[in-house]
Order: C-alpha cells, then sequence, then structure tokens
C-alpha cells in the first residue's frame, strides 16, 4: 500500500464504509478503490477533489496523478504536468475544428464560461454541435444522482421525452433538473433526491423539455 491508498482507507474507515459503499459514494466501482487502497493504481485527481468535496478531506501530498482513462485517445497521464502538455498538443492539433461551447446557468440567458470541444463529422460527444451546451448545476436536488451544486453538466436540446433520462425542465415557470418516468402516454413522473427520494406526478403538457443530460464533470 503506498501513501495515496492509506489516506484513502483512513478516510474510508472514519467515514465507516465498506468499499463497495465508498466506491458508490465517489461514483466508481468497488474494484477501482480497492486498487488504490492496495497500491496496484494511481488515485485520478477527480477523485481526490471527489473526497475532498463529499468528506472535507484534502489528500494534498500527492504528486503523480492521472484523469481516468479516456477510450477515445487510450492515453493515460501520470502527471499534472503532462496533462497540460497533452491538452495544448491536442489544441494546436483540433485548432481548425474546435468550437467554444458555452456554460449556461438554468435560464440560458447568462453565460458563466466556455469550453472548447472538437467537432467531428459535424458533431460534438455525437451531438449536432448546434444543439450542445453545458449548464453549471444550482442546486443539490440531484445529489442521489451524484450531481452536486455547482458540478458542470453537459447535455443537448431536445423536446423528446426520453424515459429515464436526466433533463433540465420548465415547470410551474421555473427551470429545474429532474429524472424523468413516464407513466403513460399523459403522465410523467419526476424525480429529484437530495438525499431523500422525492416523486412528482405531473401531465405531459405541463412541463417542457429543454434539454437532455448525458454527462457531468465534478467541479473541484
Amino acid at each position: 500500500m503506498n501513501r495515496a491508498g492509506e489516506k484513502v482507507k483512513i478516510i474510508r474507515e472514519e467515514a465507516k464504509l465498506s468499499q463497495k459503499q465508498f466506491a458508490k459514494k465517489l461514483g466508481v466501482n468497488e474494484k477501482f478503490i480497492n486498487e488504490i487502497e492496495s497500491g496496484r493504481k494511481v488515485i485520478t485527481e477527480s477523485i481526490i477533489h471527489r473526497i475532498k468535496k463529499l468528506y472535507g478531506k484534502d489528500i494534498n501530498d500527492i504528486n503523480m496523478t492521472v484523469d481516468e482513462e479516456v477510450t477515445e485517445t487510450n492515453y493515460e497521464f501520470k502527471s499534472v504536468q503532462k496533462k497540460k502538455e497533452k491538452s495544448e498538443v491536442w489544441t494546436d492539433a483540433f485548432s481548425s475544428i474546435l468550437k467554444s461551447v458555452p456554460v449556461y446557468d438554468y435560464t440560458f440567458k447568462n453565460v458563466i464560461d466556455k469550453k472548447s470541444l472538437p467537432v467531428i463529422n459535424n458533431k460534438i460527444e455525437g451531438f449536432n454541435q448546434d444543439k450542445v451546451f453545458f449548464i453549471k448545476i444550482e442546486n443539490n436536488d440531484m445529489t442521489g444522482f451524484r450531481i452536486m451544486k455547482d458540478d458542470i453538466a453537459f447535455g443537448h436540446t431536445t423536446v423528446e421525452i426520453e424515459n429515464n433520462a436526466i433533463c433540465l425542465i420548465e415547470y410551474n415557470n421555473l427551470r429545474v433538473l429532474r429524472q424523468i418516468k413516464r407513466l403513460d402516454s399523459n403522465k410523467l413522473l419526476l424525480i429529484s433526491n437530495n438525499g431523500n427520494l422525492m416523486t412528482q406526478t405531473v401531465q405531459v403538457h405541463d412541463i417542457k423539455i429543454i434539454g437532455k443530460i448525458t454527462k457531468v464533470e465534478f467541479s473541484v
């Protein structure tokens, strides 16, 4: 066991969680936690941030970190510096096919930030480049889905109701993030989870689908 693995194990045991329970809260599998604690795998930067956010514990003496494996490129970086160098190389390589995608608040009226993403075959992440967006999560309504305030969510605009999808919707003149379950042709179940599961039955015509969320970047 290395130093990072020891610290992760201590944090987990202080929280009185099994490796399986700890992994579920971090959004990874049990094997990944086991390999970190045993020193067979290097802890990822996002897991360090997630542990700090959830448990207030700062693993601040780790010099070598990597991001999760990026399957599209099969690149893995052994340090923050290498990550930076890789980013610069790809920025140069894709400079002619990068698109700046806004990070909005829920209203889509205020641009908080922008992120550059590569355009491949006129698509970003498999979606029409003109329909993708980022939003900054505004509350903890969806912590049970491992989506927390200040996280950045990526999605695409749509009006389709997809069963079990997590969507930004407009309901009662408010925009909120909810999981949607179709009950029948006229009724939907809106699901949120801020630690307590909450459901609300609504008529299909009473809500407006703004966009579907496909992935979330954990905030630091």
